[in-house]
Protein backbone atom coordinates (compact mmCIF):
# COMPACT_ATOMS: atom_id res chain seq x y z
CA UNK A 1 0.00 0.00 0.00
CA UNK A 2 1.25 3.47 -0.85
CA UNK A 3 2.27 5.86 1.87
CA UNK A 4 -0.31 8.57 2.53
CA UNK A 5 0.83 11.94 1.23
CA UNK A 6 0.10 14.65 3.81
CA UNK A 7 0.33 18.41 3.40
CA UNK A 8 -0.07 21.20 5.93
CA UNK A 9 -0.75 24.71 4.69
CA UNK A 10 -0.49 27.75 6.94
CA UNK A 11 -2.15 30.57 5.07
CA UNK A 12 -3.55 34.04 5.22
CA UNK A 13 -4.59 36.26 2.32
CA UNK A 14 -1.02 37.18 1.39
CA UNK A 15 1.03 33.99 1.72
CA UNK A 16 0.69 30.22 1.99
CA UNK A 17 3.47 28.16 3.59
CA UNK A 18 3.43 24.57 2.36
CA UNK A 19 4.68 21.85 4.70
CA UNK A 20 4.94 18.37 3.16
CA UNK A 21 4.69 15.97 6.10
CA UNK A 22 5.16 12.91 3.89
CA UNK A 23 8.64 13.89 2.74
CA UNK A 24 9.44 16.22 5.63
CA UNK A 25 10.06 18.98 3.13
CA UNK A 26 9.11 22.54 3.92
CA UNK A 27 10.02 26.05 3.04
CA UNK A 28 7.87 26.22 -0.08
CA UNK A 29 5.57 29.22 -0.21
CA UNK A 30 3.00 30.69 -2.55
CA UNK A 31 2.58 34.46 -2.56
CA UNK A 32 -0.69 36.22 -3.29
CA UNK A 33 -0.67 38.58 -6.29
CA UNK A 34 -2.58 41.21 -4.32
CA UNK A 35 -0.46 43.40 -2.08
CA UNK A 36 -0.53 46.87 -0.46
CA UNK A 37 1.05 48.52 -3.51
CA UNK A 38 -1.60 47.08 -5.78
CA UNK A 39 -4.23 48.12 -3.25
CA UNK A 40 -3.05 51.77 -3.18
CA UNK A 41 -2.85 51.97 -6.97
CA UNK A 42 -6.29 50.40 -7.44
CA UNK A 43 -7.84 52.61 -4.76
CA UNK A 44 -6.89 55.69 -6.74
CA UNK A 45 -8.88 54.30 -9.72
CA UNK A 46 -11.99 53.49 -7.71
CA UNK A 47 -13.31 51.05 -5.19
CA UNK A 48 -14.99 48.82 -7.78
CA UNK A 49 -11.75 48.35 -9.76
CA UNK A 50 -9.89 47.68 -6.50
CA UNK A 51 -12.40 44.99 -5.54
CA UNK A 52 -12.16 43.34 -8.98
CA UNK A 53 -8.34 43.40 -8.84
CA UNK A 54 -8.41 41.90 -5.34
CA UNK A 55 -10.82 39.11 -6.37
CA UNK A 56 -8.72 38.30 -9.44
CA UNK A 57 -5.53 38.15 -7.35
CA UNK A 58 -7.18 35.99 -4.71
CA UNK A 59 -8.57 33.66 -7.37
CA UNK A 60 -5.11 33.14 -8.90
CA UNK A 61 -3.60 32.66 -5.43
CA UNK A 62 -6.13 29.95 -4.52
CA UNK A 63 -5.74 28.30 -7.96
CA UNK A 64 -1.98 27.98 -7.36
CA UNK A 65 -2.63 26.40 -3.97
CA UNK A 66 -5.27 23.98 -5.30
CA UNK A 67 -2.84 22.73 -7.96
CA UNK A 68 -0.49 21.65 -5.16
CA UNK A 69 -3.29 20.19 -3.01
CA UNK A 70 -4.45 17.93 -5.85
CA UNK A 71 -1.28 15.83 -5.41
CA UNK A 72 -2.01 14.89 -1.77
CA UNK A 73 -4.27 12.52 0.17
CA UNK A 74 -4.60 14.46 3.46
CA UNK A 75 -4.47 18.24 3.79
CA UNK A 76 -4.52 20.47 6.86
CA UNK A 77 -5.43 24.13 6.31
CA UNK A 78 -4.58 26.38 9.24
CA UNK A 79 -3.89 30.03 9.97
CA UNK A 80 -5.16 33.19 11.63
CA UNK A 81 -7.56 34.54 8.95
CA UNK A 82 -10.64 33.38 7.07
CA UNK A 83 -8.48 32.54 4.03
CA UNK A 84 -8.39 28.89 5.12
CA UNK A 85 -12.21 28.72 5.21
CA UNK A 86 -12.53 30.47 1.84
CA UNK A 87 -10.12 27.95 0.31
CA UNK A 88 -11.86 25.04 2.05
CA UNK A 89 -15.26 26.10 0.65
CA UNK A 90 -13.74 26.42 -2.82
CA UNK A 91 -12.27 22.91 -2.56
CA UNK A 92 -15.51 21.36 -1.27
CA UNK A 93 -17.43 22.86 -4.20
CA UNK A 94 -15.08 21.11 -6.65
CA UNK A 95 -15.65 17.36 -7.05
CA UNK A 96 -11.99 16.84 -8.02
CA UNK A 97 -11.15 17.16 -4.32
CA UNK A 98 -13.77 14.72 -2.98
CA UNK A 99 -11.21 11.96 -2.34
CA UNK A 100 -8.84 14.24 -0.44
CA UNK A 101 -9.30 14.43 3.33
CA UNK A 102 -9.22 18.17 4.12
CA UNK A 103 -9.27 19.54 7.66
CA UNK A 104 -9.35 23.14 8.85
CA UNK A 105 -7.94 24.43 12.14
CA UNK A 106 -7.60 27.91 13.54
CA UNK A 107 -4.09 28.95 14.52
CA UNK A 108 -2.42 32.21 15.45
CA UNK A 109 0.46 33.75 13.60
CA UNK A 110 3.37 31.32 13.84
CA UNK A 111 7.02 31.15 12.97
CA UNK A 112 8.02 28.53 10.39
CA UNK A 113 9.36 26.14 13.08
CA UNK A 114 6.05 26.48 14.96
CA UNK A 115 4.13 25.76 11.74
CA UNK A 116 6.28 22.66 11.09
CA UNK A 117 5.70 21.41 14.64
CA UNK A 118 1.93 22.03 14.33
CA UNK A 119 1.78 19.95 11.13
CA UNK A 120 4.01 17.19 12.57
CA UNK A 121 1.85 16.95 15.67
CA UNK A 122 -1.41 16.90 13.67
CA UNK A 123 -0.39 14.19 11.22
CA UNK A 124 1.44 12.11 13.86
CA UNK A 125 -1.92 11.69 15.60
CA UNK A 126 -3.84 10.84 12.44
CA UNK A 127 -1.33 8.52 10.70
Amino acid sequence: MDKTKCLGIWLDHSKANLIDFSNEENGNAIQSQFNDTTDDHSMSRGENKMHNKEQDGLSKYFKNITEVISKYDDVLLFGPTDAKLELFNLLKANSHFDKINIEVKTADKMTEPEQNAFVREHFSKTN
